[in-house]
């Protein structure tokens, strides 16, 4: 585990606690990063060993498609109340206090912060839970002639409610941590959150009625859920401050905090309304559409979540710091790093994840009730999903980017044409090309919404090197070429001579990616990518 950045020394060598951490080495950084990477990567791995044990309990039924609801109508809330829009609007105000010495003050602020959530968080809560089932029957069009499926949805999703509060308290805990440029905890809590889930997969599933078994994984999400929120806690002790009961909302950094919400709030709801959409066209195409799509999603943040979101998380306090202290030229060069950063790993997940799309789904999903017309339908999906991975990774640094600088704004109305986008090419396309129509919907929004993303932080920042990240990037898709052609390569002839047992599979699949992983690797040193050779900074005595 990296070590953690400390607080500023006085002459002395005391920390001094007034002060905020310092600001992370060039090494740190790469370190925290690459650890920050592994942790999420070892949580991506046990999410889709949660997803197979799903998958072969419950495959594509109408049981799972209730289940992907009943989780996604909270998750939109969560987005909208809880940790992603919180932590966005907190991280800059509470790094803002602790770079300029308050530090007294920014734990105050989050004490009123955390009482106050948990107050109006919990009554959101027991509204919603009230509210479940004329909820969920407008979620849900398409069950409206399957009454059993639409009371499963209303049942999960009031047992899966408590969740928003949990996370919103959660993903304060976590943005404090992260403030003091401590990643490890928070990067591990995921890993407990799979793992309970897993065991309730396991040890419940066969403990309720057939028709009830789906609500072992409700369980599951919940109680994992609650380890999530209690397991960072201990480490904001010796912080130099501590949590205190306190309902101060007039507190003018309370107040800016909630007020830099509402945008996010706002934003981060109409992009996560999107996956709603989504599921509710799919419900139009056919009942297994949802699940379906779900599926290739979990996929696909495999490496938005290992790559895009380590990178973001790790460099938006940094962003903070440096919007406080106007080091706009600084935050530039850092941002459009992390930019090129995104782009070296995504853009050959990509190409990987849709030249394989058909035998990484056939691995990961078809046993047990998962069948070969369910892999057909998540390779269709994932397809098309593969598509936006750089560029939904790019918009992800890009909007943290516009909450350091406190205007997030921007961000909102192009999440609002990201959902217009979306929704006009799903409506359009479901008819006639199924669930690919409504993925391709997704992709549109999200790339017109990172391209106006970039175009508008050109003025922010004076610029976005735009040219040398492109530059780049092209060399990255020629590298990445070479790879789909290696994959494919390997992984044809092993498929065909192996056979398509479990064992065999991961075989051909490993090789096939290993193999293309090594071209893209020799590609990109040999094409002189500058960002490629960034790896040096994790190497011991460099920077």
């Amino acid at each position: 585990m990296p070590a953690e950045p400390t607080a500023e020394k006085d002459p002395a060598g005391k920390p001094d606690p007034a002060r905020g951490p310092q600001a992370p080495s060039g090494r740190r950084l790469a370190r925290s990063t690459l650890f920050f990477s592994a942790a999420t990567g070892l949580s991506r791995v046990l999410g889709l060993v949660r997803e197979v044990v799903v998958a072969s309990l419950f495959g594509l039924s109408g049981a799972i498609a209730a289940f992907t609801i009943a989780f996604q109508v909270p998750n939109v809330i969560r987005a909208l109340f809880a940790d992603s829009a919180l932590q966005a609007a907190f991280v800059p105000v509470f790094t803002e206090l602790l770079e300029k010495g308050e530090r007294r003050e920014a734990f105050r602020v989050a004490s009123s912060l955390f009482f106050l959530i948990a107050l109006v968080l919990g009554a959101v809560t027991a509204a919603f839970i009230l509210l479940a089932e004329p909820l969920m029957a407008f979620f849900t069009p398409g069950f409206d002639d399957q009454p059993m499926l639409q009371d499963l949805t209303a049942g999960l999703a009031a047992l899966l409610f408590p969740i928003v509060l949990l996370l919103a308290l959660s993903g304060l805990v976590v943005g404090m941590l992260n403030s003091f440029d401590h990643f490890s905890v928070p990067a591990l809590a995921p890993v407990a959150w799979n793992v309970v889930i897993i065991g309730a997969l396991v040890g419940l599933t066969p403990v309720f009625p057939e028709e009830d078994q789906i609500y072992a994984y409700a369980i599951g999400v919940l109680g994992g859920t609650l380890i999530q929120f209690l397991l960072p806690l201990p480490w904001l002790r010796g912080r130099g401050g501590s949590f205190s009961f306190s309902l101060d909302w007039r507190n003018e950094h309370v107040r800016r905090v909630l007020r830099l919400m509402l945008p996010v709030t706002i934003a981060l709801g109409l992009i996560n309304l999107s996956l709603l959409i989504n599921l509710a066209f799919g419900t139009l195409v056919q009942k297994e559409a949802p699940a379906a799509i779900d599926k290739a999603f979990r996929i696909y943040q495999l490496p938005q979540g290992i790559f895009s979101i380590s990178i973001a998380t790790i460099l938006f306090p940094t962003l903070a710091r440096l919007a406080t202290r106007g080091a706009t030229d600084e935050m530039r060069r850092t941002m459009a790093n992390g930019v090129r950063q995104i782009c070296l790993l995504l853009i050959p997940s990509a190409v990987l994840m849709a030249v394989l799309a058909e035998p990484i789904t056939r691995l990961l999903y078809e046993r047990g009730e998962f069948g070969s017309n369910d892999t057909e339908l998540v390779t269709t999906a994932l397809v098309w999903w593969s598509i936006s991975l750089p560029f939904q990774g790019v918009s992800l640094l890009f909007s943290r980017t516009f909450f350091s600088l406190q205007k997030p704004w921007a961000t909102t109305a192009l999440a609002g044409a990201n959902l217009a986008v979306n929704a006009a090419v799903s409506f359009a396309l479901y008819k006639p090309f199924g669930i690919a129509g409504i993925v391709i919907g997704t992709v549109a929004g999200t790339l017109v919404m990172t391209v106006a993303q970039g175009w508008l932080l050109r003025s922010q920042l004076g610029g976005v090197e735009a040219g040398r990240t492109l530059a780049s990037a092209v060399r990255m898709l020629g590298a990445s070429m070479l790879l789909a052609g290696a994959a494919y390569g390997v992984w044809y002839p092993l498929d065909g001579v192996l056979g398509r047992t479990f064992a065999a599979q991961a075989v051909a699949v490993g090789a096939a990616i290993t193999a293309g992983l090594a071209v893209y690797a020799a590609a990109v040193w040999v094409l002189g990518v500058p960002e490629a050779r960034q790896i040096r900074r994790l190497l011991p005595g460099r920077e």
